[in-house]
């Protein structure tokens, strides 16, 4: 079987990565010797119609992350470090790819489910003391996988763990984070406020969907953005620097297709003027900026069903935009989304591992990159009581 690609992210030299010369010395036509022209971006071949998905060895971890306590040899045989990783059943390769990269095997743990569905938990090594990091995104099934984070932080509570970190690199139920309507729930409160009353210490999260999120947790919150790991592939591709622009798909993530803009050489950023009829339903109404002619990257924090990007991304086309990419760090892929996203509308679809991607949603323009040397090395400056933020500036 052919070797798949890993794209390994960099998110402490993001910025200098995407500065205005470093950015150009990665363009396909030299703005000094010619005007840029219309040059297809640079793709790499699917594998017997599979994405390229990232996979994790010896050879690919970056230089930047690779941490000092690394050099500093952990010494697992010993027994005596006292941070201890364990995984539930909602994303296990993630959280094997988190421990390799950390140098730390993941923690014996025993998750079950009765003949009612119940779930049981119990941990099969001492926490006493020790700095515990639960792996468990809420995604698909949500209901599920949160009841059993909940009881895994449960679990370690009881086990006298000194310290219980929630490691999320998907939060569920983040959407319904307000009140747009009479009588609705703020379902966001409620579930920080059930991860809370578990018994978690502290919560580490990917990309919520917005920043207010933090503010429902009585507990310090971790924000870890993913965006550098998107960046840093895009900066391996040829595109002219002129070529491009970013592309909101909604107003609501004006804030963070900027930020991504920014970093990519303060490119052009256009809005798809959305108005939504109800839940997983959208119709696009208009296009805000230029995208003619032009390589439009869309930005989102999740792809769910694939409503909102696909119709914005037809329009972008009607446009006159010569290619578009989707990027987005949570790929929900609920039906009809796989279907959507592979009508041909996508030049590439970009997303991140935080929710594993099952075969069956496989198709030839999907890219995963893996976010595990991120998680890991946030982990390792929580644990050492490191600066956090400094890995993204």
């Amino acid at each position: 079987m052919a070797s798949l690609v890993f794209r390994p992210p960099y998110p402490s030299s993001a910025s200098s990565m995407f500065s205005r010369g470093s950015l150009s010395q990665r363009s396909c036509i030299s703005q000094r010797t010619a005007a840029p022209k219309a040059v297809k971006c640079e793709q790499m071949e699917p594998v017997n119609g599979k994405p390229c998905v990232p996979v994790l060895n010896d050879n690919t971890l970056p230089k930047l992350l690779q941490s000092k306590r690394l050099e500093k040899a952990v010494n697992k045989k010993s027994g005596n470090t006292r941070l201890k990783i364990f995984s539930g059943t909602a994303n296990s390769a993630l959280s094997q790819e988190i421990a390799w990269y950390m140098g730390l095997d993941l923690g014996k743990i025993h998750v079950k489910r009765f003949a009612d569905g119940e779930i049981y938990v119990q941990l099969q090594e001492s926490v006493r003391g020790c700095d515990v990091y639960l792996i468990q995104p809420s995604c698909p099934p949500a209901n599920e996988n949160l009841m059993e984070l909940l009881v895994m932080v449960d679990a370690c509570r009881r086990a006298s763990a000194k310290n219980i970190t929630a490691v999320i690199p998907y939060f569920g139920y983040a959407r319904a984070d307000r009140k747009t309507q009479g009588r609705e729930s703020i379902a966001a409160k409620l579930v920080a406020n059930l991860i809370t009353e578990a018994g978690a210490d502290r919560v580490l999260a990917c990309d919520l969907h917005s920043g207010q999120s933090m503010g429902y947790f009585d507990i310090p919150v971790d924000h870890v953005y993913c965006q550098p790991v998107i960046l840093d592939y895009l900066a391996s591709k040829k595109i002219c620097s002129n070529d491009l622009v970013v592309v909101s798909p909604d107003v609501g993530g004006v804030a963070r297709a900027r930020a991504f803009a920014k970093k990519l050489s303060d490119a052009p950023l256009a809005i798809v003027d959305k108005r939504r009829q109800g839940h997983n339903v959208a119709e696009v109404m208009n296009l805000i900026g230029d995208v003619k002619g032009k390589v439009a990257v869309m930005v989102d924090d999740m792809i769910d069903t694939a409503g909102t990007i696909s119709k914005g991304a037809a329009l972008l086309h009607e446009e006159g935009a010569r290619e578009v990419y989707a990027c987005s760090t949570h790929a929900v892929f609920s039906p009809p989304a796989v279907e959507r996203l592979s009508s041909g509308l996508f030049q590439e679809v970009i997303i991140t591992n935080t929710i594993p991607v099952t075969e069956k949603n496989y198709f030839p323009q999907l890219t995963v990159l893996s976010v595990a040397n991120l998680l890991g090395e946030t982990i390792w400056r929580v644990h050492d009581d490191c600066s956090v933020s400094s890995i993204f500036q």
